[in-house]
């Protein structure tokens, strides 16, 4: 597939950038804290890899929970963007709720309110499928950090089996109804959206990272660009 093509393929695919609002909002982020060993950890092992005082920008947090996490960890100067002004509202809470500085504003991943060169280290979990223009936001996550910074975007990869993604889930310790809601969701929704290896490559190709890294699991993707 040409980058022109997967270029019309992401267009004519991928959700159109609209954030969870309101009750559905509030139902992720319940369903999702079941996960906050997952936060937890991510938090550490980026704790590891930046100094204590970087300037950190998580896009898309939804919740806020990796970012209230690394807050705990270091005097970190943290940024998280959403475009769903009620997750945004909900993360500063939770920041709130846990004592911890992070700042949370509202914007989009494909045209982010900051200056060039502006932050040490970029983390996304589970939501640049959801970015309805991959390649412009891959080219803002360059814009936006310091050279010598790096970007970690962790998701799933389109082409995960069906059984991989029913035992992921049913690791999740849900309930038996939000199980199938969940299973669903990803069979239906998130798995359709999300991008393979070899896409990801294609769009890395029209960006200026230097430095590219690509892990591929069973139900996902971790992909690793230095600037």
């Amino acid at each position: 597939m040409s980058n022109q093509q997967i270029e019309l393929h992401a267009a004519k695919k991928a959700y159109k950038g609209v954030g969870m609002e309101g009750m559905i909002a509030t139902w992720y982020a319940r369903n999702t804290a079941r996960s906050m060993k997952d936060f937890a950890s991510d938090a550490c092992r980026v704790a590891a890899l930046v100094a204590s005082s970087a300037d950190v920008l998580e896009v898309a947090p939804g919740p806020g929970y990796f970012a209230v996490e690394l807050a705990k960890l270091g005097d970190y100067r943290i940024t998280g963007l959403d475009i769903s002004k009620s997750f945004v509202k909900i993360a500063r809470d939770n920041a709130a709720r846990a004592g911890v500085r992070v700042r949370f504003e509202v914007g989009s991943a494909s045209a982010m309110p900051f200056e060039d060169d502006s932050f040490d280290f970029l983390f996304c979990r589970a939501a640049f499928k959801n970015f309805s223009e991959p390649v412009r936001a891959l080219r803002e996550m360059y814009r936006v950090l310091r050279p010598g910074g790096r970007v970690w975007i962790v998701d799933l990869r389109r082409d995960a089996s069906l059984s991989d993604i029913s035992k992921a889930v049913g690791e999740m310790g849900l309930g038996a109804v939000n199980v199938w809601f969940t299973r669903m969701a990803f069979r239906f929704s998130l798995i359709k959206r999300a991008w393979t290896k070899a896409e990801f490559e294609q769009f890395l190709a029209q960006t200026q990272f230097p430095s590219v890294e690509i892990e591929q699991s069973a139900m996902g993707l971790d992909i690793w660009l230095g600037k």
